[in-house]
């Protein structure tokens, strides 16, 4: 087994994985704890060694993936990503680049790439995106054109909530969210008793509609990227297949690198016409 063979070993080991993920997750409580002025002056040198710990060991595993996968290393989008917030942990947050001691809480995003299950949901999402690129479309129509109606209708009655179209589009916007709707529906009722109409249609269409339809694009995208039961037994079987075959050749390294008899090139190759008799007489 060659070096790199080793290394990638040990990083697909699972108890490495898990090592790195536990390391993950208490850097990130580290991170969140430096915000409290309180804990810092009591136990601000011993969070700052953590952070330095867990640093270097993400900067070594990374080194390692690099050394062990070579060229293969490039190809996966998710060590591109891990890499990139590494590195923004090793710029020295000092000066101008003092908001990226920030940004170390972008570690905590290594979870993603670290969990294969977390990994699935955040491919879901991307291969949602086009479908949900469709329903934001639409869903920016509804509210553009209900703007322009409650801006005729509602302007002069209201003009704190309506008197123009951006000004109509964020009160729109803020009624679809669900902030305060009630509120700004009796204010325009107070005017206009039959405003009613208008906002439960527009809530009906933008909240309900609409939000219904995300649900369903993401679960569509989570149903077809979703493994089949066979395909999820052919992984489980190459894995375990993966496993046998590093094992045997770990065994064939042990034979072949231990202490053998020395092999006297020299007599093997004699001719046969130079061998000794039998019975020992030349």
């Amino acid at each position: 087994m060659t070096g790199q063979q080793r290394v990638r070993a040990v990083l697909e080991h699972r108890l490495v994985q898990r090592t790195i993920i536990a390391i993950i997750v208490i850097n990130s409580v580290t991170i969140g704890m430096e915000t409290s002025s309180y804990l810092m002056e009591r136990a601000g040198g011993l969070l700052h060694a953590i952070d330095r710990i867990a640093l270097a060991v993400f900067a070594t595993e990374i080194a390692a993936r690099l050394y062990a996968y070579r060229r293969a290393f490039f190809a996966d989008p998710w060590n591109w990503f891990d890499t990139v917030i590494v590195a923004i942990a090793l710029v020295p947050a000092s000066g101008p680049a003092s908001v990226l001691r920030a940004l170390r809480i972008l570690r905590a995003l290594r979870l993603v790439s670290a969990v294969p299950s977390m990994r699935r949901v955040v491919g879901t999402l991307l291969a949602a995106v086009p479908g949900m690129a469709s329903i934001i479309g639409l869903l920016a129509l509804m509210i553009y054109i209900a703007s322009v109606i409650a801006t005729i209708l509602f302007g002069e009655v209201v003009p704190e909530r309506f008197d123009a179209l951006p000004r109509s589009l964020f009160t729109l916007f803020q009624i679809m969210t669900g902030d305060e709707w009630g509120t700004i529906a009796k204010e325009v009722m107070d005017h206009r008793p039959w405003a009613w109409i208008f906002f439960i249609v527009y809530i009906l269409m933008s909240t309900f509609v609409a939000l219904n339809l995300f649900i369903a694009v993401v679960v569509n995208a989570m149903h077809e990227n979703e493994p089949s039961p066979a395909e999820a037994q052919t992984q489980a079987e190459l894995q375990a297949v993966k496993q046998e075959l590093a094992a045997v050749n770990a065994k064939l390294d042990h034979l072949l690198t231990r202490d053998l008899p020395a092999y006297d090139a020299g007599t093997a190759a004699k001719p046969l016409s130079e061998a000794p008799p039998a019975n020992g007489h030349a």
